[in-house]
C-alpha cells in the first residue's frame, strides 16, 4: 500500500499537535532551514574579521596561514563527519533529532572558541563547529526536499540558500562593531544568543512522516521519481499523475464524464476515520520502498553517474573559490586601503547584498529553464570580474567589482543544489540525505582547500602579487567548471545534445541527397 494503516494510526491518548498544518508546511520548513543556514554562516563568518587580529594579540606570526588552518579544521570536520551523518539520517528517516543535537554542538563550540587561550583549542572548537554544520547542510536540505513539491524545489532551495548571504551579511560587520565596542568576546556572545533563539524554530518542526499520522493527505504532498510505482506529486509536473483515489471511484467518475483535474494543494481528508478507510481500500500490490543501500554500493552508484559527479565537482570548485578569499581579503584591504576590523566587515556587505537577488532568481529559473542554463549563466557571468578585481584602483571600483562578482558566483549554488535533488530522483535507493551528504563532503573539501591555497599564495609572495595570482587561479577554475557543466551536468548534457543534433541533421541531409539522386 502507498500508505499503511500503521502510518495513520496513533495512540488514542495523543492529542493532535497544535499548529500541525503550519509547523509541517512548506514555507515553515523552508524558513527554519534558511534561518539555520543563516546562523551557521553567521557563526562561521564571525571569525573572518576577528580571529586574525585575535591571533596577533596572542603573539602569533604568519596570521593569514593560521587563519587558513582554522578554516581547514572546520572543513575537515565537514568531510569526515558528513558520511556517517548522511547515512544514519537516511537509515532511520529522522531529521529533527539530528538538527537539535547539531544546535547543541554549535553552542558548545562557540564557548570553546571564545575562551580559547591557544591556537590548538581554537582549532578544536572549529572542528566542533564543522560537525554541527554537517547536520544543517545534510539533514536540513534533505528535510526541504522531503517536504517541498518537486516542481518548486529549486525555488525553495534558492530561498533557503539566501541564508548563506544573510549570514555573511550580518556576521562580519556585526563582529567588527561588537569587537570594537565590547572586545573580542562580544561577537561570540552575540552568536550564542542567536543560536539559542534559532533552536526554537527547530523544536517547532513537525516532519512529514509525523504529520501523516494525523492527516493522511500529507502523503500527496511530495513525490519521488520511482519507476516501480506511480509518482505522487504536488500538482502536475512533467506529466506526473497524482493518485486519483480507489480504482472503483476513479472509474465511476470517468463513466459519469467528470473531469479529473490536478490542483496545487492536496485535498484535505476530513477525518482520521475517513483517511484510514480510504487507505484500506487502496490496492495492496504496490512495490515496497527500495531497500537501504550499503555505503559501498551507494558510493558505487554515485560514482557511476556522470550527472552526480559533475554536481559534486561544481560544489567542490564553488567551495574553493568562495573560501580562498576568506583569510586573504581582510589583510589585502588592510595593506591596500588601511582598513581595520570594523571597516573590513562593511566590505562584506558588498559581497552578499547582490546574492539576495541572484540566489532565489537562479533557483527559480532552474525549476523552469533547467539547471544547466542557470549554472552556465552564473559561471560565465562571474569570469570577467575575477580578472577585473586584480586592478588596483579606487575603493569604489573595488566594491563594485566585488559586488558584481558575488552576484554571479553565489547565484550558481541554487541550481547546483537543485541538481542534487534531481540526481536523487533518478537513482533508485539513493536518498536526499545521501546526495546532500555528497554535496557537503564536496563543499567541505573545497572550503578546506580554498583557505590554504589563498593563505599560502598571499603569504609567500608580495600582497599585490599574491592577490593577482589568487584571482587568476579562481578565474581558471571558473573556466574548468563551465567546461564540466557543458559536458556532463544535467539529465542530458549540452555537448551530448549538440552531438545528437548534428547526427540527426547529417542523417536527414543524407536521406534528402539519396532521395534527390
Amino acid at each position: 500500500m502507498s500508505l499503511s494503516t500503521a502510518q495513520v494510526q496513533r495512540p488514542p491518548s495523543e492529542r493532535r499537535p497544535w499548529g500541525l498544518e503550519w509547523r509541517s508546511s512548506v514555507w515553515f520548513i523552508t524558513l527554519v532551514v534558511g534561518i539555520a543556514i543563516t546562523t551557521d554562516l553567521l557563526i562561521y563568518s564571525i571569525i573572518v574579521p576577528v580571529i586574525p587580529f585575535r591571533l596577533q594579540n596572542l603573539g602569533y606570526d604568519g596570521v593569514s596561514g593560521l587563519v587558513g588552518w582554522l578554516l581547514f579544521a572546520y572543513s575537515a570536520a565537514l568531510v569526515i563527519f558528513t558520511p556517517p551523518i548522511a547515512f544514519l539520517s537516511e537509515k532511520y528517516k529522522n531529521r529533527k533529532i539530528p538538527l537539535l543535537l547539531g544546535q547543541a554542538a554549535l553552542i558548545g563550540s562557540q564557548v570553546m572558541l571564545m575562551e580559547a587561550p591557544t591556537f590548538w583549542v581554537m582549532a578544536l572548537a572549529r572542528v566542533a563547529q564543522g560537525i554541527s554544520a554537517c547536520v544543517i547542510w545534510v539533514v536540513g536540505l534533505a528535510l526541504i526536499c522531503d517536504t517541498v513539491p518537486e516542481k518548486i524545489v529549486g525555488k525553495q532551495l534558492g530561498l533557503a540558500m539566501m541564508g548563506m548571504s544573510l549570514g555573511f551579511l550580518i556576521g562580519p560587520p556585526v563582529a567588527g562593531a561588537l569587537d570594537k565596542r565590547f572586545g573580542f568576546r562580544g561577537p561570540f556572545i552575540f552568536g550564542i544568543i542567536v543560536t539559542a533563539i534559532e533552536l526554537i524554530g527547530r523544536l517547532l518542526i513537525i516532519e512529514r512522516k509525523e504529520a501523516i499520522r494525523w492527516d493522511a493527505s500529507f502523503t500527496n504532498l511530495v513525490g519521488r521519481n520511482d519507476p516501480s510505482k506511480e509518482r505522487v506529486a504536488y500538482g502536475a509536473v512533467q506529466g506526473e499523475k497524482r493518485p486519483e483515489g480507489p480504482p472503483e471511484r476513479a472509474s465511476h467518475a470517468q463513466n459519469e464524464g467528470e473531469d479529473i483535474t490536478e490542483t496545487e494543494t492536496p485535498t484535505r481528508v476530513p477525518s482520521h476515520t475517513q483517511a484510514r478507510a480510504e487507505t484500506e481500500r487502496q490496492p495492496k500490490d504496490e512495490p515496497a520502498e527500495p531497500a537501504q543501500l550499503s555505503i559501498p554500493r551507494l558510493l558505487f552508484k554515485l560514482v557511476r553517474s556522470p550527472r552526480a559527479l559533475s554536481a559534486v565537482f561544481l560544489t567542490l570548485s564553488y567551495g574553493i573559490m568562495i573560501s580562498s578569499l576568506e583569510p586573504v581579503l581582510p589583510l589585502y584591504l588592510q595593506s591596500t586601503y588601511g582598513f581595520d576590523v570594523s571597516k573590513v566587515g562593511l566590505i562584506y556587505i558588498a559581497a552578499v547584498v547582490p546574492s539576495f537577488i541572484s540566489s532565489p532568481l537562479s533557483g527559480w529559473y532552474a525549476d523552469r529553464g533547467g539547471t544547466i542554463v542557470s549554472t552556465v549563466v552564473c559561471l560565465v557571468g562571474s569570469l570577467p570580474f575575477w580578472c577585473l578585481l586584480v586592478i588596483r584602483s579606487h575603493l569604489a571600483y573595488f566594491i563594485t567589482m566585488f559586488a558584481l562578482l558575488n552576484l554571479f558566483a553565489t547565484g550558481s549554488i541554487s541550481p547546483i543544489t537543485a541538481e542534487f535533488a534531481m540526481v536523487t530522483r533518478s537513482l533508485e535507493g539513493v536518498g536526499y540525505g545521501h546526495v546532500y551528504g555528497a554535496f557537503n563532503v564536496a563543499y567541505g573539501l573545497g572550503s578546506a582547500i580554498g583557505p590554504v591555497i589563498g593563505g599560502q599564495l598571499y603569504d609567500h609572495v608580495t600582497p599585490k602579487r599574491g592577490w593577482l595570482e589568487l584571482c587568476l587561479f579562481n578565474a581558471a577554475l571558473v573556466v574548468v567548471s563551465t567546461f564540466v557543466t557543458l559536458c556532463w551536468f544535467g539529465e542530458t548534457a549540452v555537448i551530448k545534445r549538440a552531438v545528437q543534433y548534428l547526427r540527426h541533421r547529417t542523417s536527414a541531409k543524407s536521406e534528402v541527397d539519396e532521395g534527390t539522386v
